[in-house]
């Protein structure tokens, strides 16, 4: 059974969540978020606005963490964008 876009979205507020609170992650969450990413834009379903524009730099968030040598201090370099986006998620209504 595939994930819905609202399922999507909690898996991805979870993951963005993890990685603001623990300051740690791994390359595997970093390629699932810009899996989450791809998908929820082609499907089309999102309407917040906020998330919608927030989206295509979650994603490059995403691949510079794959990318990254240190992954632990491309997280904290991006902590307060982080701590913006899990605000934006969250507040999202279905």
């Amino acid at each position: 059974m595939p994930l819905t876009v609202k399922d999507q979205v909690n898996v991805l507020y979870d993951l963005l969540s993890e990685h603001s609170e623990e300051c740690c992650g791994s390359v595997s969450e970093c390629q699932q978020i810009q899996r989450l990413v791809r998908s929820i834009l082609t499907k089309k379903e999102l309407q917040d606005e906020n998330v919608l524009r927030s989206l295509p730099a979650i994603y490059d968030y995403g691949k510079a963490g794959e990318d990254s040598s240190d992954l632990s201090s491309h997280i904290t370099s991006n902590q307060s964008q982080l701590e913006e986006w899990v605000t934006s998620i969250g507040n999202v209504k279905y």
